[in-house]
C-alpha cells in the first residue's frame, strides 16, 4: 500500500479476545490486500490502565484512553470498534455515530429488540451523511460459506426446502467451569442462543437468501450455578479460592424449527455442551436441484451435491476452497495451502474499508443485526413459560 494512501484511524473499545482477533485483522488486511484506506491502529480503551497498556504494546495499537468517550472526542480517529459485551453496545454504538465516527460492532448487536432498534435507527441516519455502521458476523467471510452463498444466488440448488443449522461446543461441560460475565444476562443478554446462535441465524438467513419469519423453540440450563472468580474472556480461568458459587442466568443450550419467507424449513441448535465438540459450526442447505454443506471444523472444505449428475456418478463432492477462483482466497497462499479463524476478521476489515472508501453501506448493517436480534427475541419468548407445548402420554 503507498505511503499516499489516506488513513483510517481507528479506536477500539475492549482488548480481551474479539479485542485481539480484531487487532491482527486490521493489522493484517492491508499487508495482503490493496485498499483504498489504510487502516491505523490509533488507539484502544480499557478500564485498567496497565492492562490496555500491555494490550496495546502486544497487539500494536499506538496509544490508550482508560475511557471510551475520549475516543469520541479525539480528531484523529475515524472509526470505532466495539469489542465490549452486549450490555455496553447500543451506549457506546449511539455515541460514536452521533460523534460522526464509523462503527464496526461485534455480535450479536445488542442484548434487547429494543437497543437493536435504537442501533439501526442510529445507523440509518449516520449512513444518510456519510457515517457508516456494520455488525460483526465474521463467519459470513469463510471462503467456504462465501462460495455456498453465491451457488444459491446462482439458482444452482434450485428451490431452497431445507436448512440445517448447528453450533456446537463444549467449553462449558464441566460444570466447575468459573462464572463469567458470558453467563451474566444482565451482561451478555443470553448465553448459547446469543453467542453462538446469533452467527448460525445469520449464516443461514444470508446463505439462504430468506429470513426466518417463524419457529417454535426450547432452551436449557443445565448447570444453574457456578464458582465465582472467572476471567473476562469467559473461556477459562480459577474459581474462588473460598468456593463461593454465583447463579448462571442464561441458557447453556437453544434449539429451534423455523419456517423461511422462501418457504424453507429450518432446523437450528446451539449449544456449549456437546462434549468433544470445540467449534463446530455447521450449516447444511438441501434445494430442489442440489445441496451445499458445511463445518467450521473443516473450514477450506464446501461440500456439493448436484442433483443433475447421472445416477452413477451421484454423491457430495469435497471442494477444497483454497483455488485463487474462490471469494478472498487470491490474496493468500498458492492453491492447497488452507485459511484458518483469524482471515475471518480479516476478510471483515477488507470489505469494511472498501464500502467505507466506495461511500456504500457495509453489511451485515445494523438492519440485518437487527432481524437476527428479533429472531432471537421470538426463540426465548417461543420457550417461554406460555410457549406451545404437546405431552406425550406415557405407554409404560
Amino acid at each position: 500500500m503507498a505511503d499516499s494512501t489516506p488513513q483510517l484511524r481507528v479506536g477500539m473499545v475492549g482488548y480481551a479476545f474479539m479485542g485481539a482477533a480484531h487487532s491482527h485483522a486490521w493489522r493484517t488486511a492491508p499487508r495482503f490486500f490493496d485498499l483504498p484506506l489504510a487502516p491505523q491502529l490509533t488507539a484502544v480503551a480499557g478500564r485498567n490502565l496497565a492492562a490496555v497498556t500491555e494490550a496495546a504494546e502486544r497487539m500494536g495499537w499506538q496509544s490508550v484512553e482508560t475511557d471510551w468517550r475520549r475516543l469520541l472526542e479525539r480528531d484523529d480517529i475515524d472509526l470505532i470498534d466495539i469489542c465490549t459485551p452486549g450490555d455496553t453496545h447500543r451506549e457506546i454504538a449511539i455515541a460514536a455515530l452521533e460523534a460522526g465516527k464509523h462503527v464496526l460492532c461485534e455480535k450479536p448487536l445488542a442484548n434487547s429488540v429494543e437497543e437493536a432498534e435504537d442501533m439501526a435507527d442510529a445507523a440509518r441516519k449516520a449512513a444518510a451523511n456519510g457515517v457508516f455502521a456494520m455488525c460483526g458476523f465474521t463467519y459470513r467471510r469463510v471462503p467456504a460459506l462465501s462460495l455456498a452463498r453465491r451457488f444459491v444466488r446462482e439458482g444452482r440448488l434450485g428451490e431452497i426446502r431445507h436448512v440445517r443449522a448447528q453450533y456446537l461446543q463444549d467449553w462449558l461441560s464441566d460444570a466447575d467451569a468459573p462464572l463469567t460475565w458470558r453467563m451474566d444476562k444482565s451482561k451478555a443478554g443470553s448465553g448459547a442462543l446469543g453467542d453462538i446462535g446469533a452467527h448460525i441465524i445469520d449464516m443461514a438467513q444470508w446463505v439462504s437468501g430468506s429470513d426466518i419469519t417463524g419457529l417454535s423453540a426450547i432452551m436449557n440450563t443445565f448447570v444453574t450455578e457456578r464458582p465465582v472468580g472467572g476471567d473476562l474472556v469467559g473461556l477459562g480461568g480459577k474459581g474462588s479460592a473460598d468456593g463461593a458459587k454465583g447463579p448462571v442466568t442464561v441458557d447453556d443450550a437453544a434449539a429451534f424449527t423455523a419456517r423461511f419467507g422462501n418457504g424453507a424449513f429450518g432446523v437450528f441448535e446451539a449449544t456449549r455442551f456437546a462434549l468433544g465438540r470445540k467449534n463446530a459450526i455447521r450449516l447444511e442447505i438441501n434445494g430442489s436441484k442440489g445441496s451445499v454443506a458445511f463445518d467450521f471444523e473443516d473450514m477450506n472444505v464446501l461440500e456439493y451435491f448436484d442433483g443433475s449428475d447421472d445416477a452413477e456418478a451421484q454423491g457430495f463432492r469435497r471442494i477444497i476452497v483454497t483455488e485463487p477462483v474462490h471469494p478472498y482466497v487470491a490474496n493468500w497462499w498458492p492453491a492447497g495451502h488452507g485459511l484458518g479463524y483469524e482471515h475471518g476478521f480479516t476478510h471483515q476489515v477488507v470489505d469494511l474499508v472498501r464500502d467505507i472508501a466506495a461511500g456504500e453501506q457495509p453489511h451485515p448493517s445494523f438492519d440485518d443485526a437487527l432481524q437476527v436480534q428479533r429472531v432471537l427475541a421470538a426463540v426465548e419468548e417461543s420457550a417461554g413459560e406460555g410457549s406451545a407445548w404437546t405431552v406425550i402420554p406415557s405407554a409404560r
